[in-house]
């Protein structure tokens, strides 16, 4: 028998063992999980963002990608027509003519057509300067001084106008203007000059003038989503005809470093990212022999190259106007592109399926032809998508 000195003692030694044991317990759990931890799988790295353009470009065809390169023509008299053009893939409508028709009833025909296309949604385009320069002038789209009046505006007063204007063509469902002009007349020329001082159509006779005033209303169309166009470049604003219906307008004085070349650089890098509308005149002091329309000498070297300006470049008409006239249809297409263009806007719609063959045609016959399309279709999408045109 144990006394009871020894029975104590051997309870003790029990409870130390099962204090050791249960530690021991503990201590296997923890490096257990600490085990699992190091083993387990990282954490996946999130999916890189998707692209919108490159998701659009895998759902068209050659054709339909050529296609958002165009911009063709509606008669405002005839806005049914535009339907088979929305359907048919073309990458904006141009509303040609003057119409009385209310803000309202325009958006209805716009949202029509763009439930119609297949692909991404439409520029709708529209001339809409002032004076006589606007297409549209129905009830919800007040009347609009002449861009010289605009010019003298106070400042605060020009940037509410602007605004008004912006929301007036967003009312209408149109998401692109052909407007501001960025032409320079000097003073005391513009009864010499047919096209714009003429007509009223600049802001001023100084480069300082029409920047302001020309980048102020860029700013109203931009806040209510209407893309501006910068025009003519490098400009109009000294040549003695016009090219909607002359032949050979020529401007033998505007060079690379001239104050109305720099006043479209300085406006084409707005961060509301206009458009640059190219002239058909000839400018003999940089390009002798090619007009600027379809010139690399203007579009590439110094507007995109000079000027920095990587956004859309879009011509003035070349299916109707007197300046293109000598050229076949296909081949201004062809050489706009070549030359660093992005937008063909034709007047005349059905010229649109010659064009588009023309410039197929030539990309498969030249694979640095068909590069430059491929450059020109994505700069033609990223501005889509910086709109809000493209889907998703």
């Amino acid at each position: 028998m144990r006394t009871p000195a020894r029975r104590i003692a051997a309870l003790a030694s029990l409870l130390v063992l099962g204090a050791c044991s249960s530690g021991g317990a503990e201590g296997s759990a923890s490096t257990s999980s600490a085990t699992a931890t190091a083993t387990a799988s990282p954490t996946p790295s999130p999916a890189p963002p998707v692209d919108p353009v490159t998701v659009a470009l895998a759902g068209m065809d050659r054709r339909t990608q050529v296609g958002q390169l165009f911009v063709a023509g509606v008669r405002l008299d005839d806005l049914a027509a535009g339907d088979g053009l929305a359907s048919g893939g073309v990458g904006g409508i141009f509303l040609a003519g003057r119409s009385s028709a209310a803000a309202t009833d325009l958006a209805g025909t716009v949202a029509g057509w763009q439930s119609l296309t297949p692909g991404p949604r439409l520029w709708v385009a529209a001339d809409q300067e002032g004076g006589r320069v606007q297409s549209l002038r129905g009830p919800g789209l007040e009347p609009l001084p002449s861009a010289l009046d605009q010019g003298a505006l106070p400042p605060g007063e020009l940037a509410a106008f602007a605004d008004r204007m912006g929301a007036g063509l967003q009312s209408a469902g149109i998401n692109l203007d052909l407007a501001p002009v960025a032409d320079v007349v000097p003073a005391g020329t513009e009864s010499a000059n047919p096209p714009i001082g003429a007509v009223d159509r600049q802001y001023g006779s100084t480069a300082d003038v029409v920047v302001a005033a020309a980048g102020t209303v860029i700013d109203g169309l931009a806040a209510h989503g209407v893309t501006a166009t910068l025009k003519h470049f490098p400009g109009l604003g000294r040549v003695q005809a016009n090219t909607d219906t002359t032949a050979d307008v020529v401007d033998s004085t505007t060079t690379a470093g001239d104050d109305q070349v720099a006043a479209f650089g300085t406006l084409a890098r707005s961060p509301a990212r206009p458009f640059v509308m190219t002239s058909s005149a000839t400018y003999t002091s940089l390009d002798p022999t090619t007009q600027a329309v379809f010139s690399p000498v203007v579009v590439t070297d110094l507007l995109r190259g000079t000027l920095r300006f990587d956004g859309v470049v879009i011509t003035d008409d070349v299916g109707n106007a007197a300046a293109v006239r000598a050229v076949p249809p296909g081949e201004r297409a062809v050489r706009f592109l070549a030359a660093g263009g992005t937008l063909v806007l034709t007047v005349d719609a059905a010229l649109v399926p010659e064009m588009i063959d023309a410039v197929l045609a030539r990309s498969d016959a030249d694979p640095a032809f068909a590069g430059t399309v491929d450059a020109a279709v994505r700069t033609a999408l990223l501005a889509k998508d910086r709109a809000g045109l493209l889907p998703g």
